[in-house]
């Protein structure tokens, strides 16, 4: 990261909040992906299930964590905004530690399950880092900084699976659990000491209602479109990586994460790129080169040859969710930044879960190289909606 050119500007101490932060949403993805990909194998050691039942208990564990971050989310939002989006990362951090360090106590799959709801109905802590360094930061640089706490999930989920493997094959599955759970319980520590907000608390009478914030938003037909910009993003990823992972079955040690290293390699220059020429220009090219890579992806027969266009997508994606964040930090009233960014993070969860059904159900009844063909359509049909909403403000002032 250029910390010199993009520390420009940029408030006193401004550095010290942000490694801390950006270290902390590091360790949330990595615990996340250190964990989930061995759920199933867990749950086989708890029981003598059928393949459905497995399937099924597993689905349960990894969407419930979902289904309740896209319904609580919201409450959290609210309270951010009125207490602060420190405090949000600190109850986000330290309820984690323990839900993680419980499931790695589990002794039936019902556990596992009830923990992995409340995980993540206490769950944000990427989600309110992202909004905490928005309000904290000035508009000229919030592409960069978007972009760069973007990459700290993105890198942690790239380093999660390997140390994940390595320690459940020599010490068990449970093993990952604990350690997660206290690298939690260090970011606990760290968001609490080391950063700094400045923020006023305020009261639940004084705050604004959103609906009264929404209309002072010049465009706020651009900020939902926004929320489904995430959605719809989030569910292309998700629609596409359980299937190819299946689809190149011979190859999933060099497919399963190309398009995501490609992502953090392409991040920090997508950032700067964002503070220079707007971020939503930057969306709409993202948006329109992925919509064309998924076309040779449909017809390509060749494992290598999806591998290359699988990279090229891993590109264009690291403009879409920074893109998608650094708007609404422009043109979002910073005293709802909490709110906004709960509402984005619902619609990201919801993402998960619709991308994960769509990839299963259309590879189930079709084909694989049917859901390509979903997938693009549906950024197709997201690019032209943020054509039709994007009115005129497209570059990013102090």
């Amino acid at each position: 990261m250029d910390t010199d050119v993009a520390s420009e500007h940029l408030p006193r101490g401004w550095h010290k909040t942000f490694y801390t932060l950006w270290i902390g949403s590091f360790i949330t993805g990595m615990g996340y992906s250190m964990t989930m990909p061995f759920i199933s194998l867990f749950i086989n050691e708890l029981g003598h299930f059928s393949r459905l039942q497995l399937n099924l208990y597993s689905g349960l564990a990894f969407a419930m964590t979902f289904i309740s971050q896209a319904i609580v989310s919201p409450y959290w939002g609210s309270l951010a905004d009125r207490k602060g989006r420190k405090l949000m990362c600190m109850r986000a951090s330290g309820v984690m530690a323990i839900t993680i360090f419980l499931t790695g106590l589990s002794t039936n799959v019902w556990m596992i399950i009830v923990l992995r709801f409340l995980q993540g109905a206490f769950s944000g802590y990427i989600n309110n880092a992202t909004a905490l360094m928005a309000g904290e930061t000035p508009h000229s640089k919030s592409g960069w900084v978007m972009a760069s706490m973007m990459t700290a999930g993105v890198t942690g989920n790239l380093v999660g699976p390997l140390l994940g493997g390595t320690l459940s094959g020599w010490f068990g599955y449970r093993i990952p659990f604990f350690i997660t759970g206290f690298l939690m319980l260090v970011v606990f520590f760290a968001t609490w000491f080391i950063t700094k907000e400045q923020f006023t608390p305020i009261t639940k009478q004084a705050l604004k209602p959103m609906g009264e914030l929404m209309h002072e938003i010049p465009n706020v037909k651009l900020i939902v479109v926004m929320f489904i910009t995430t959605m719809i993003v989030q569910s292309s990823v998700m629609s596409i990586d359980p299937i190819v992972s299946l689809y190149v079955k011979e190859l999933m040690h060099n497919q399963g994460n190309i398009a995501f290293v490609a992502g953090v390699v392409a991040a920090t220059k997508v950032g700067h790129t964002m503070d220079r020429i707007g971020p939503l220009k930057v969306l709409i090219w993202g948006l329109l080169i992925a919509t064309l890579l998924f076309v040779p992806m449909i017809f390509t027969k060749s494992p290598w040859h999806l591998a290359f266009w699988r990279f090229l997508l891993g590109l264009a994606n690291a403009a879409l969710l920074p893109a998608a964040q650094t708007i609404l930090t422009l043109d979002v009233p910073q005293e709802a930044f909490g709110r906004v960014f709960s509402y984005n993070q619902s619609f990201q969860a919801a993402g998960s879960v619709l991308g994960s059904v769509m990839g299963s159900m259309i590879s189930g009844v079709y084909s694989y190289s049917a859901v390509f063909a979903v997938t693009g359509f549906t950024l197709l049909v997201n690019l032209g909606l943020v054509l039709l909403f994007r009115g005129k403000k497209t570059t990013p002032t102090d």
